[in-house]
């Protein structure tokens, strides 16, 4: 019982920090009058390769970063929770080049994309199908009430979005997601588990 209060706490805890980093990343890039902005990506430049992780923790204003916030929190500290920490932070960390290293293949010419989204995709994604390949009837469940709360978030992963959102941002990231459901299984898929030998008689 201690022990799962500890790991409650300590995905919180992550959580909440990693919130902070965000809100205080946007605050300084407010003060210094947009500075950070240069760490977006700008597609099919070499030099914005290294921009890739960076822009998964900035935004374009207090909006963006609102409008961000909940479901990075909500979607993070369950994904936290069911992997442990080790495992969350290399899912992370997947979904995170998935999405930013899409942004810089198909981007629009001349976009500069940075945003928490691709994450919340990714993280919208790995909880989906994680019960399932995990075959965990809990994190089924969790994953179907993941859908139904925010399932109406896939029409932002199409490529018929208008306006500034990046839906390439989103949909790579979604495919990272799911991509670590399967990589980080915990369960070994029964084709790569070793056969069983026959008894020596």
């Amino acid at each position: 019982m201690q022990q799962g209060r500890a790991k409650l706490a300590t995905c919180l805890v992550l959580m909440l920090g990693w919130v902070a980093l965000l809100w205080l990343l946007e605050g300084v890039d407010v003060i210094t009058g947009g500075a950070l902005d240069t760490f977006g990506i700008q597609p099919r430049e070499p030099s914005e390769l290294v921009d890739v992780v960076p822009a998964a923790f900035l935004h374009f204003g207090f909006g963006h970063l609102a409008a961000n916030t909940l479901p990075l929190l909500v979607l993070g500290f369950l994904a936290a929770l069911r992997s442990g920490i080790r495992r969350f932070l290399a899912v992370v960390l997947l979904i995170i080049l998935a999405s930013g290293l899409g942004v810089w293949l198909t981007a629009a010419p001349g976009s500069n994309t940075a945003g928490a989204s691709g994450v919340i995709f990714g993280l919208f994604g790995y909880l989906l199908v994680r019960g399932f390949i995990e075959r965990s009837p809990l994190d089924i469940v969790i994953g179907l009430a993941v859908g139904a709360v925010y399932g109406s978030i896939l029409w932002g992963a199409l490529p018929m979005t208008a306006g500034q959102v990046s839906w390439q941002a989103h949909l790579f990231g979604l495919l990272g997601g799911i991509t670590a459901a399967f990589t980080l299984r915990t369960r070994p898929h029964p084709a790569l588990s070793s056969p069983s030998l026959p008894p020596l008689n």
